[in-house]
């Protein structure tokens, strides 16, 4: 029996890896990409390759390391870089994800991306959940959890696909607004998932 393949996105601050670890929890494989593209941004040869052909040996130090801080201020308001630097790390990072995905046995397995839809990376995929939250919500929560300036947040907020773009392109949306409890709509799309095995 195929596993059916189940994506989670939502915008920064939606609360989408909080739902995520939930799932995780109910016993759902689970796939983190954003975390996966960090790792291969190390070990994969081909993204080295193109790292280092596209910006440079500063991109890597003398043992290997990902230069992080440099590539992020090199990307930084800098949207056809930005775009260079996706186009090197999403491909390889999407095929890890279908190989990880078509190697699974339970029912459904989950992938969490932030840039799901706009990786293109939700076309691989049989069904996509969306978490959504109020902005000024988002705000608050990113605020708290980065130490960072309402302005940083908007400019990250800004950067994203808006949710009522990403709410034509999900198939189920989760509300993560702090009011409606998260956890019924949980456990009830789990259910829904589970019943079509």
């Amino acid at each position: 029996m195929k596993s059916i393949k189940v994506g989670i996105t939502g915008g920064i601050g939606s609360g989408k890896s909080f739902v995520a670890k939930i799932f995780k929890t109910l016993g759902v494989p689970f796939y983190d990409a954003d975390k996966q593209a960090k790792i291969m941004m190390v070990k994969s040869e081909s993204i080295r390759r193109g790292l280092i052909e596209t910006f440079g040996d500063e991109v890597y130090f003398g043992d290997g390391s990902l230069n992080r801080k440099w590539l992020s201020a090199q990307v930084f308001n800098a949207p056809d870089k930005l775009e260079l630097l996706n186009s090197i790390v999403h491909p390889v990072v999407i095929q890890d994800a279908v190989d990880w995905a078509a190697a699974q046995t339970s029912c459904y397995s989950l992938k969490e991306a932030a840039l799901l839809f706009e990786s293109g990376s939700f076309k691989t995929l049989d069904y996509t959940i969306l978490v959504v939250a109020p902005e000024e919500i988002r705000i608050d929560r990113v605020m708290a959890r980065d130490n960072v300036s309402r302005e940083e947040v908007l400019n990250r907020i800004n950067k994203q696909l808006p949710d009522e773009e990403k709410c034509k392109l999900a198939d189920f949306i989760l509300i993560n607004d702090g009011s409606e409890p998260l956890l019924p709509q949980i456990y009830r799309l789990h259910k829904q998932l589970t019943s079509t095995c």
